[in-house]
């Protein structure tokens, strides 16, 4: 009896069938993804050591180390194996966060980070918190300005104590603090300082007036700050951001005004991690600006400088507009 079951082609005969471009292409795409998947692997790598061994040993200062952007950057910094210099205005809480990176670190690789209260609002204080912080290691090879006071309203109900506080919270106790350390760094000729700013120090939206103003001026004083030191091997940076976000709350959108979507709330926001992380490329990269927004705030600003008047006509708008709907 003939049996007319054939055997299974098999896959090299398959191939040899097919069109020879549609082979090239079959075998070529899974190497191209692998060969992709494995660069950046690498480059995750590589990345991450690079972080750690440019801030190795090195002495860094972080202000308002308690907020979520600075406990990030405490944490990144001492697995790196920094000497910590945290700064925030309660002690106590310092403490903890001290002991939440021991214990979360290998005491073997890590140093105990040094603590020091330190309070913009109160400048009486600034002198004795300067020396404590050069007391610590005698020197100090990265400062990060990170704290902020933020307040939102009309400029007429705003006191001049409150713009004052704002003031020495935002410019006066950022410059102090630059300002005492710098002969330090200039006589070692070494040294970075990273102002990590709003976005609004480029622009300004309504009802931010005093803390826009603390932002420009903050900004100026980094900016031509960066040309005075720069012969003395000292390198300035800024990172501007829309808004640090604290929690997944925060990532929903609040309020449906031209202006407000210019520095508030998610997609326009920054996360902790994510803005630690852009910290670390900067001081690796020793950038001098980096802005992290979307195309929205980005475009704001260069239509602030080359089109004024369409600029101040859409924050006009955007104001009409909330008046309009608190009226609904």
């Amino acid at each position: 009896m003939d049996s007319n079951i054939t055997e299974p082609a098999s896959f090299w005969d398959i191939l040899h069938e097919m069109d020879p471009e549609w082979i090239t292409t079959v075998l070529l795409v899974p190497c191209v993804v692998v060969l992709t998947a494995g660069f950046f692997y690498l480059y995750g790598i590589v990345v991450g050591l690079l972080s750690k061994t440019s801030v190795h040993n090195k002495v860094v200062v972080i202000t308002d180390a308690l907020s979520g952007l600075g406990k990030e950057c405490a944490g990144l910094f001492h697995k790196g194996g920094a000497r910590l210099i945290l700064c925030g205005r309660s002690y106590e809480k310092l403490e903890e966060l001290a002991d939440d990176l021991a214990n979360a670190s290998d005491p073997t690789v890590t140093f105990s980070p040094k603590l020091v209260q330190l309070d913009f609002g109160d400048m009486d204080s600034m002198p004795e918190a300067i020396t404590e912080i050069l007391d610590c290691y005698g020197c100090l090879d990265i400062l990060i300005f990170n704290s902020s006071m933020k307040v939102k309203a009309p400029a007429q109900s705003l006191s001049l104590e409150m713009d004052k506080l704002l003031m020495d919270n935002n410019y006066f106790g950022p410059a102090t603090l630059a300002k005492g350390v710098l002969p330090f760094m200039i006589s070692r000729r070494t040294g970075h300082l990273l102002l990590v700013n709003s976005i609004q120090g480029k622009l300004t939206v309504p009802f931010r007036t005093a803390y826009a103003a603390s932002k420009h001026a903050v900004q100026a004083f980094f900016d031509c700050l960066r040309a005075e030191v720069e012969e003395y091997g000292i390198c300035v940076s800024t990172i501007n951001h829309t808004f640090i976000s604290c929690s997944a709350s925060e990532n929903t959108a609040s309020s449906r005004s031209i202006w407000s979507l210019l520095c508030t709330k998610k997609p326009l926001g920054v996360s902790p991690d994510e803005g630690a992380t852009e910290i670390f490329k900067t001081l690796n990269s020793k950038r001098k600006e980096v802005v992290i927004a979307p195309s929205l705030p980005k475009v704001a600003i260069y239509t602030r400088s080359f089109c004024p008047n369409v600029f101040f006509a859409v924050m006009a708008a955007g104001v009409k507009n909330a008046a309009a709907s608190e009226r609904m």
